[in-house]
């Protein structure tokens, strides 16, 4: 050791490293500390234990249905696309746009009221003119009253024919948004069964992880005695992304090293040189040494506090 006490020493002929004084009394308090902690961890029941494993069919679909409940995406591309008959679609849509029951119910409609025009408008002027002329019993009345006839008939079929070929756009309308339909159906079954099997390998993953880190805990928490028991020789970093709490292993890593530097920054730092002058050059060395270690001592503690809050939040 060296006279301030400050500096590490090998023992060549045995092959150990001896620290300063009070770095090796933090350390062996340290490990203490974190003996009895891993032995009451081990002792208690795993973080991990009361963790539930996600169903991904409750989850998704709701209670008591299962991706078997629904049909397949095969099934529904054959419904709605690969087996469509897209010339018998557009017939049945078009006969039940144009001829459909509501048409002939405007076309009658139409009809009577032509029909009811010309009885009340037209065929009393007929019958007044041939009175006048005394043609009510000659042919030309009979004939008047065919021509009347006649024109009601050809306006209701024109306005049949109007209706229907007016129609026919909206026929076509039709057809063309059921085809999109299907393929939307088809789309959505697509979209769902990829959502589907994806959030259930993520929560079968999640599942598995758990249950790894539950059956682990005991052998992770050897993982933070060993790195404990390595502190000295600098900040290790323990990977337990299945064993354990990664967020533990961060904090406990961070709070080693912020040690490990609080030390070095700490034990830098000496008493006053107003102090100095005051005593001799035995006392200096000293009050210098005893300062050193109190600071070494303050910079560890402060150290580890920063560097476990820093690894805990960044």
């Amino acid at each position: 050791m060296g006279s301030s006490g400050s500096k590490s020493t090998k023992n060549v002929s045995n092959q150990y490293i001896r620290y300063a004084p009070y770095v090796e009394n933090y350390h062996e308090n340290f490990l203490a500390t974190m003996h009895e902690e891993a032995t009451a961890a081990i002792a208690a029941d795993s973080p991990f234990a009361n963790y539930t494993d996600i169903d991904v069919d409750d989850a998704f679909f709701g209670s008591g249905y299962l991706i078997s409940s629904f049909p397949s995406l095969y099934d529904m591309f054959g419904k709605f696309m690969a087996g469509l008959d897209i010339d018998a679609l557009y017939n049945q849509i078009f006969e039940d746009t144009v001829n459909a029951t509501e048409v002939e119910n405007l076309v009658s409609a139409e009809a009577s009221l032509m029909e009811d025009d010309i009885d009340t408008n037209a065929l009393p002027r007929l019958q007044t003119g041939m009175r006048d002329i005394n043609s009510i019993m000659s042919s030309s009345f009979v004939v008047g009253k065919a021509l009347l006839e006649d024109s009601r008939v050809k306006l209701s079929e024109k306005f049949r024919a109007e209706l229907k070929y007016n129609l026919i756009p909206v026929a076509q309308a039709r057809w063309t948004t059921h085809l999109e339909w299907n393929k939307g159906v088809v789309g959505v079954y697509a979209e769902i069964m990829k959502f589907y099997f994806s959030a259930k390998t993520d929560v079968d993953e999640i599942n598995y992880a758990m249950a790894a880190k539950n059956a682990l805990w005991p052998f992770t928490v050897l993982d933070f005695v060993r790195a404990g028991l390595g502190a000295l020789q600098g900040a290790t970093n323990t990977k337990t992304d299945v064993a354990g709490a990664s967020t533990t292993a961060k904090v406990i890593g961070g709070a080693l090293s912020g040690a490990a530097m609080g030390a070095m920054v700490g034990g830098s730092i000496t008493a006053s040189p107003g102090s100095w002058g005051s005593t001799g050059g035995t006392a200096a060395t000293s009050t210098t040494a005893a300062t050193g270690g109190n600071y070494a001592g303050l910079g560890a503690i402060g150290g580890a506090v920063l560097g476990a809050a820093a690894a805990y939040y960044y």
